[in-house]
């Protein structure tokens, strides 16, 4: 019996008490079902191993392209019920990490990549073409609740409709006046800037800081626990569906593989 050994999609590296987490993907950073159970597991072993802080990125010039459509039109409606929860975990992983997480966004950050950048603690983005923004809607997709409830946490409700439901994406400079985005440096500068922050952040007591950052997200929290269950079924229907699947299948075939 013979099968293919998957490559590790997330890196870790320990330097003086940070933690590097890097997506390594294919061509977008992108997440499929393993890549979001693999971040899980590289932010639990970072915890473990003490780190103090941890530094989200991608690998080449991109953060993360969102939801790798390739698996997902691969796989199909049976996939979408592994993948859903599993695409939760990750965002919940990163949102709930008791040390600072620091995004450093080295690149583009669209859909879940921007999600997973909302649920850092800053986001320090490159300057250059990289862009930033929430596309589910013009998939036809709804948000699984955990991402909805990170970015408004993060951002706040006001501007989350005009957001959602516009489906643009912005360049990091015009993400900086936006609140998107916290900071905005030269592209080298980018993650040597991220290691900088973090390095400070997790100099903070590490039991205050934590139980501050659960304080602030506390009611974001509660309210995943409360509907998640329920809210995630409707979502997992809508992703199931064959409209939303044909139009995911539309897109691969206009974009992804030409």
């Amino acid at each position: 019996m013979s099968g293919t050994v998957r490559r590790v999609t997330i890196h870790l590296e320990l330097d003086d008490g940070v933690a590097l987490v890097t997506l390594d993907h294919g061509r977008g950073n992108t997440l499929d079902t393993d890549t979001c159970k693999e971040l899980v597991i590289r932010l639990e072993e970072a915890d473990a191993a003490g780190a103090r802080s941890v530094v989200l990125t991608g690998s080449g010039d991109m953060f993360c392209a969102g939801v790798d459509l390739l698996a997902l039109d691969e796989g199909g409606a049976r996939y979408v019920g592994d993948f859903l929860p599993a695409l939760s975990d990750a965002f919940l992983a990163v949102f709930g990490f008791p040390r600072p997480v620091v995004a450093a966004v080295n690149g583009h950050a669209i859909a879940g990549g921007m999600v997973l950048a909302a649920a850092c603690d800053h986001r320090i983005a490159a300057d250059g073409p990289g862009r930033i923004g929430v596309t589910e809607l013009l998939v036809g997709v709804p948000f699984p609740l955990a991402a909805l409830e990170i970015m408004r946490c993060t951002y706040g409700t006001t501007p989350l409709p005009s957001l959602i439901y516009s489906g643009a994406t912005v360049t990091m400079a015009d993400a900086l006046p936006r609140g998107l985005v916290d900071e905005v440096v030269p592209g080298e500068d980018v993650l040597s800037r991220a290691r900088e922050l973090a390095t400070r952040l997790g100099e903070l007591p590490a039991e205050a800081f934590a139980h501050t950052k659960q304080q602030l997200r506390q009611p974001y929290h509660q309210r995943i626990a409360e509907n998640r269950v329920s809210d995630d079924a409707q979502v997992e229907r809508m992703w199931r569906s064959e409209p939303a699947l044909a139009a995911v299948k539309a897109y691969v075939e206009k974009v992804l593989k030409h």
